[in-house]
C-alpha cells in the first residue's frame, strides 16, 4: 500500500511539475502583449497597440457624477486607443512602468500594470493571434 501511495504522489508531482513550462511560456507571453499596451502607449507605437488589443475591447475609467450612484464609466473602444497612441500616446518612451500577471487558466488570465500615471487593471484572451487585451479598468494615479 505504501508503494502504491509513493507512485501515486510521484506521478502527481511529475504530472504538476512538467506543466511549469507551459505556464511560464504562457506567462511570458500574456506580459508581450501587456508591454505592446504600455510600451506601445507611451512610445505612440500604433502598431504595438493595435496587436494588445482584441477588437471587442473597452476601456473604462470610473469618473465622478450627479447620478444617484454617484459614479459615470466613460469608455474607450479599441479604435479609440489606437488614434490616441498615433496621436502621441504618453509621449514619454522611456516611461516606467511594472506589470504583474496575477491568474491565468487556460485562454483568460487578469492582470495589473502600474505606471507612474496610471494603474490598469486588464483582461486577457488567447485567441489565433496570441494573448489579447479585451477589459480594462483604469485609474490615474
Amino acid at each position: 500500500m505504501k508503494y502504491l501511495f509513493l507512485v501515486s504522489v510521484m506521478t502527481f508531482w511529475f504530472t504538476a511539475n512538467s506543466q511549469n513550462p507551459d505556464k511560464a511560456e504562457e506567462k511570458t507571453a500574456v506580459e508581450n502583449a501587456l508591454r505592446d499596451y504600455i510600451e506601445g502607449w507611451y512610445k505612440g507605437d500604433t502598431l504595438r497597440m493595435d496587436r494588445s488589443l482584441h477588437d471587442d475591447l473597452v476601456k473604462r475609467i470610473p469618473i465622478q457624477d450627479s447620478t444617484d450612484l454617484g459614479i459615470k464609466m466613460i469608455m474607450v473602444p479599441k479604435s479609440r486607443m489606437v488614434e490616441l497612441t498615433g496621436k502621441g500616446g504618453g509621449e514619454s518612451p522611456d516611461a516606467e512602468y511594472q506589470i504583474f500577471v496575477d491568474d491565468i487558466k487556460k485562454d483568460i488570465a487578469t492582470a495589473r500594470v502600474l505606471s507612474l500615471e496610471y494603474l490598469d487593471y486588464l483582461h486577457l484572451v488567447k485567441t489565433n493571434e496570441g494573448w489579447q487585451i479585451v477589459n480594462i479598468l483604469f485609474r490615474s494615479r
